[in-house]
């Protein structure tokens, strides 16, 4: 589902995959389960700022597809969440890469397996992939675009409102990704509405989250789930070079074909899907690209 070739299979969703998935029965979300301290994690509260960044160099250099890391600045602990295919060996890898600092770090497990979660909330259709809409906006001279992930973007080109590409909605005018995860569409059909609003609710700002904050998600394969803010400032790696910083942690739960969709609470946007691991089951751990960065690095705005 994922435009990363060079992931293994193991690893990843190809397209034909993630569609598939996105359109077989869905189970609605029982429970949300939240990531398992691993036996090696290290003691909360014993260490410094400068540990747990120099730890957090450690993890991006170990290079280990399937993890996600943050620094909780309380403790000033590295939480390094680790997802069903890294195994011991690598943890110990990540442990002997950050040396002296290895006992700032703190593992966690998550079910599942991390992926970019190809296929506002409402199903937008590329050329051969589904992602979902995240914000429309607006510059302030009045020209409509809309919010999605970058992974979805990425390559994309003519953007449909439908499987069948017959109500064309606009093309790709920015995207960004690894590193970032945004991308911006303008709409070029203008018998095509588009509410600044997330299925029923509206939306009027643009704001960061806060931990422990209770937030909802919107997709096109699993609908509305909500649940709470674990981390800020987290980095992901999905393997292939797919690196992501700067983003949202949270145990909301998502499915392929979620990507791009919002987080948000009442009236004010917060992010847009990036990926995760785990499913509406079972739950898991899934990642948001900040919506202010996109807003800004596009000169437009919520309405």
């Amino acid at each position: 589902m994922s435009r990363t070739a060079r992931l293994p299979r193991s690893r990843r969703f190809t397209r034909r995959a993630g569609l598939t998935a996105a359109a077989s029965a869905l189970v609605a979300a029982t429970a949300i389960a939240a990531p398992t301290a691993y036996a090696g994690a290290g003691q909360a509260g014993a260490h410094t700022a400068a540990a747990a960044a120099a730890a957090g160099d450690a993890v991006r250099k170990a290079d280990v597809a399937g993890t996600a890391w943050y620094v909780d600045k309380a403790t000033n602990t590295l939480v390094v969440t680790a997802d069903s295919t890294v195994s011991a060996s690598e943890i110990s890898a990540i442990k002997k890469t950050a040396g002296s600092n290895a006992g700032a770090i703190e593992i966690q497990r998550t079910p599942g397996t991390f992926n970019k979660l190809i296929s506002g909330g409402d199903a937008i259709y590329a050329s051969s992939w589904r992602c979902s809409l995240g914000f429309n906006v607006r510059t302030s001279g009045g020209t409509y675009y809309f919010l999605t992930a970058g992974h979805c973007t990425d390559g994309a080109g003519t953007w449909w409102a439908d499987s069948a590409h017959s109500t064309v909605l606009g093309t790709t005018a920015g995207s960004s990704f690894p590193g970032n995860d945004y991308g911006i569409v303008r709409y070029t059909n203008s018998s095509v509405s588009h509410p600044g609003t997330v299925g029923s609710q509206d939306i009027t700002s643009a704001a960061t989250p806060s931990v422990g904050q209770t937030v909802f998600r919107r997709g096109s394969t699993t609908g509305t789930h909500s649940g709470t803010v674990t981390g800020l400032n987290a980095t992901v790696n999905y393997g292939g070079g797919d690196i992501v910083s700067g983003l949202i942690q949270t145990n909301v739960c998502a499915e392929p074909g979620d990507s791009g969709g919002p987080l948000y609470f009442s009236t004010t946007a917060y992010g847009l899907t990036s990926g995760g691991s785990g499913n509406c089951s079972s739950g898991g751990t899934t990642f948001f690209q900040p919506v202010t960065e996109a807003l800004g690095a596009y000169g437009v705005n919520v309405y």
